[in-house]
This record gives C-alpha cells, structure tokens and sequence, in this order.
C-alpha cells in the first residue's frame, strides 16, 4: 500500500492550536526523504517543508503533557 496516496491535502490543525493547509508530499532527488510541503493559514502564509516523519508524529506527551491532540498535526477537511 501506498503510503503517499493515503495522506490527505487539506486542512490539519497544529497541536498548539494554528491551523495549516497540506499543499502536497514532495520527495529528496538524492536521498527519497519525504517531506511535507505545508503553509500556515495565518500570517504571511509562507510556504514550508518539514520531513514527512515529522508531520506525522505524535506528540511528545512527556514535553506537552496537557495536550490532548495525539498527532502534531491531525486533518481537518479538504
């Protein structure tokens, strides 16, 4: 199965609270690392990458034990 088809575009929230729209997954031409192609829907909206693990990953419940999102970033819609 195709991990990269599974992932939806759209609109995830952060777990401190801002919301930030997934624009696509892009992949190292040297290495295959992927990464998040992500921007932020306030402020300048600048356009970001982050290692897609990252994006993925749960939140460090021991550094942010009050949060109760389980993702750092979790979907919220198209």
């Amino acid at each position: 199965m195709n991990i990269l088809k599974e992932i939806k575009r759209g609109k995830y929230r952060h777990f401190k609270g801002n919301e930030y729209e997934l624009i696509d997954i892009a992949i190292h031409s040297e290495t295959e690392e992927k990464y998040a192609v992500y921007r932020p829907l306030y402020g300048d909206k600048q356009l970001y990458i982050r290692p897609l693990d990252m994006f993925l990953s749960k939140v460090d419940k021991n550094k942010y034990p009050e949060v109760k999102q389980e993702y750092r970033f979790e979907y919220i819609k198209d």
